[in-house]
């Protein structure tokens, strides 16, 4: 009720009237059922956008560390995570990733929409990057249509590492659904995991306009990191 209160009548009104998206092709997406939305990830504002311009609710899965901070600034961080509709999981690898895969698949198994972002982490440089393959295991496992999702300029709104959002259009495009009913059964292949991963990232380079780049993204920030040092 809080998330619905928040978007509907306080938060979405707002921030649509101030930023005016456009939009193409919300009628690619689902009205009922469980469906995962891949999309990529420029900006932290990716996860406040793509919500508001749909009718249903969006489910994310947030990086555990955002529910965790201390103080003024820790209790409103949570206080944002948790109006948005996102969940804690840790990325921390090995069970712990698997423990994040049965979180998702838990919330597509109660019919509701998962969105999901298979770079992992925000592109450093607004270049696509590699997936990681726990959105195709989502996919196969919880046998549910997947759409592709561009996000367009929200770099440019609030890129890494700013506070306050500059107020300019963005764009959102939703791309036809993608099938991978051919491969029913085949979870545990970790080529086809990857095969699916890479049409998907294909997809979203197509819809988004943006280049890309066959590594992680997470690599290369820690380059980026270990020579600001």
């Amino acid at each position: 009720m809080f998330y619905w209160f928040m978007k509907n009548l306080i938060a979405g009104p707002i921030l649509l009237t101030a930023f005016r998206p456009w939009v193409t092709g919300t009628e690619n997406v689902p009205k009922t059922g469980p469906v995962i939305l891949a999309s990529n990830h420029l900006s932290f504002i990716d996860s406040v956008f793509l919500p508001l311009v749909l009718d249903r609710n969006v489910v994310f899965l947030a990086k555990s560390d955002y529910f965790t901070g201390k103080g003024i600034k820790g209790m409103l961080t949570r206080w944002f995570f948790k109006a948005t509709g996102q969940l804690p999981i840790d990325r921390s690898g090995g069970k712990a990733s698997e423990a994040s895969l049965n979180t998702g698949l838990g919330v597509l198994a109660r019919g509701e929409m998962l969105g999901i972002y298979p770079e992992g982490t925000r592109s450093p440089d607004g270049r696509m990057y590699r997936g990681r393959t726990g959105v195709a295991r989502m996919i196969l496992e919880g046998h549910v249509p997947v759409v592709p999702v561009a996000m367009i300029d929200t770099e440019k709104v609030m890129p890494i590492g700013t506070k306050i959002p500059k107020v300019r259009r963005i764009g959102i495009v939703f791309g036809e659904p993608l099938d991978f009913s051919r491969f029913e059964g085949l979870e545990g292949d970790r080529f086809i995991l990857r095969s699916v991963t890479d049409e998907i990232m294909y997809e979203l380079a197509r819809l988004s306009g943006q280049e890309y780049t066959d590594v992680y993204a997470s690599s290369v920030k820690e380059r980026m990191s270990s020579r600001s040092r």
